[in-house]
């Protein structure tokens, strides 16, 4: 393993906007997220994926909390988080890995699984991109989250724009693993609507999701939908359910209700 001196890391790039920058304060944010989510009955399964949000903290921690509470229970087992999200700042064909060896939050370094990222590359349409993954906030503020309900694991993030669904789906496959790993697709919902037009919106996108059909669900619907459509395909073939664990918009956590966005969380077990 390479020594954590000699690791090429990609710093934190949005803390201290979508989350505190310092780690007792995001401590302290996680807390508060996880104080407003919903929390999961004793009998709840452990996840084989989740979709998260990925806005700042006070918008959609709460309900990005709803779905990391059910990882609590594998904590000590979960050792592999493959996390895919959309880039939002650089166009990205295919699928996109990063070249760096760990990614870096206010809580310490999260080390890249490198033999997981080969095992992606050897796909057609799967490249290295660091300028799609330098300050992507969709991927990164999931760490802290992960950092907090995980004893220990490994990384492979992936930033996909506009991959199919059959192509984001094989890259899932090639890293599937089993109860060790987990996979992650970060997305928020509709964008910058009148309260009562997201609540139809959203609710017409959930029941896609929950009904795990990809191809019912637009980029209008969800900024990630590429990675959630991929992962709605995977999930499907391997014959896994969704639930719906938690919808809200900004209007109903930190924002006005003239123009919300969209949040959601689920649970495919």
């Amino acid at each position: 393993m390479t020594p954590i001196d000699a690791l090429r890391v990609r710093p934190a790039a949005v803390a201290g906007a979508f989350y505190p920058a310092g780690p007792v304060d995001l401590l302290d944010a996680i807390q508060r997220a996880f104080a407003g989510a919903v929390v999961p009955g004793a009998d709840a399964p452990v996840p084989k994926a989740l979709v998260v949000p990925h806005a700042g903290y006070p918008y959609s921690g709460p309900v990005a909390a709803s779905a990391y509470l059910r990882l609590v229970p594998a904590r000590a087992s979960i050792r592999r988080v493959v996390l895919v999200g959309p880039s939002h700042r650089v166009p990205v064909r295919g699928v996109a890995v990063s070249s760096a060896d760990a990614f870096a939050t206010p809580l310490g370094l999260v080390r890249v699984d490198v033999a997981a990222r080969d095992a992606a590359l050897a796909l057609p349409g799967v490249h290295v991109d660091d300028a799609a993954h330098a300050f992507e906030h969709s991927l990164e503020v999931q760490l802290p989250f992960l950092q907090v309900v995980l004893d220990r694991f490994e990384l492979l993030p992936l930033a996909v724009n506009d991959g199919s669904a059959a192509e984001v789906s094989a890259v899932l496959e090639a890293v599937w693993g089993g109860s060790d790993t987990l996979i992650v697709a970060s997305t928020d919902l509709s964008h910058f609507q009148p309260y009562a037009d997201a609540v139809r919106l959203d609710t017409r996108t959930a029941s896609a999701i929950v009904a795990a059909s990809p191809e019912a669900i637009g980029h209008h619907d969800a900024c990630g939908a590429a990675g959630l459509r991929g992962l709605l395909a995977a999930g499907r073939a391997h014959g896994l359910g969704v639930e719906q664990v938690d919808v809200r918009n900004s209007g109903d956590t930190a924002g006005d209700r003239q123009q919300v966005v969209g949040y959601g969380a689920f649970v495919i077990a």
